[in-house]
């Protein structure tokens, strides 16, 4: 195993992790897929078990013998980088939360008929661009009995290394997808109907209908679309959708937090 001290901040061999941007490092390898940075022992198993390969590893010198010393075990021969945590937070520009970055390779994503097909319950996400939001969704859907979540290019990237954290590693764990730049969300829905699937529109508007209406339980597949922060979904989303669904709020509360909003949408429609 190649353990490297850290002596110096301007060394290239980190550049990944202290030079780059996120959306940098999407196109590291392009025009193949690139690369993203997972935090934590717990995440970087996580995509381990889902067969995501990794390039090298930055700890804090402590996580050698200590949390990180079975996944020490598990990567090979790449490249290892220690330093004390003072470093670290220098080299990176933030504060690093359990100790570990490690630089993986993305692969390719599954078509939406992979993710979807054979799934009963589904996610849609427009133009979720809080990747806080992407992650506390994700972390959501796999707890609550989603079975696969779809984005649109909007959204931000599941992958990028605060929404892998916020999700807890779920993002290697439930299928997912994003679809191109040059697909439109009309094509989506379409071939998600094709399948079987009645969209669920949560927004709030007069004709909405209550989460908790017996009609939604009879659907034997639904696709629960949700929009962005302030906005919300776009009306001509909500035209193509078969439901238009509202949480029922007290107090005067006229919505939650969309990810607050998720939890109790598909905890309610797993059902």
């Amino acid at each position: 195993m190649q353990i490297t001290e850290i002596t110096e901040f301007e060394d290239s061999r980190l550049d990944i992790y202290t030079k780059f941007k996120e959306v940098q490092l999407l196109r590291y390898f392009e025009p193949a897929e690139g690369v993203f940075v997972a935090e934590s022992p717990m995440i970087i198993e996580r995509a381990l078990d889902a067969g995501y390969e990794p390039l090298s590893l930055l700890m804090e010198r402590r996580y050698i013998t200590g949390q990180g010393k079975e996944l020490l075990e598990r990567i090979g021969d790449v490249p290892v980088y220690v330093a004390d945590l003072d470093v670290m937070t220098k080299l990176t520009g933030y504060q690093i939360t359990r100790g570990v970055l490690c630089a993986m390779r993305r692969k390719p994503l599954p078509t939406v008929a992979d993710v979807c097909e054979n799934a009963r319950r589904i996610v849609v996400l427009e133009d979720v661009m809080n990747p806080t939001n992407v992650g506390a969704i994700f972390r959501s859907a796999a707890a609550l009995g989603m079975d696969g979540i779809v984005l649109t290019a909007g959204c931000a990237d599941p992958l990028y290394r605060r929404a892998s954290r916020v999700a807890m590693g779920t993002t290697f764990q439930i299928p997912w997808t994003a679809l191109p730049k040059h697909e439109s969300w009309d094509s989506t829905c379409l071939e998600l109907k094709s399948f079987g699937y009645k969209f669920v529109a949560m927004a709030l508007r007069d004709d909405s209908i209550s989460i908790d209406d017996e009609v939604l339980h009879r659907e034997p597949k639904l696709a629960i679309v949700m929009g962005t922060e302030g906005d919300g979904l776009r009306p001509e989303t909500i035209s193509a959708c078969d439901y238009t669904v509202r949480i029922p709020m007290s107090h005067n509360v006229d919505s939650l937090n969309v990810a607050a909003a998720s939890a109790v949408a598909f905890w309610e429609l797993s059902k």
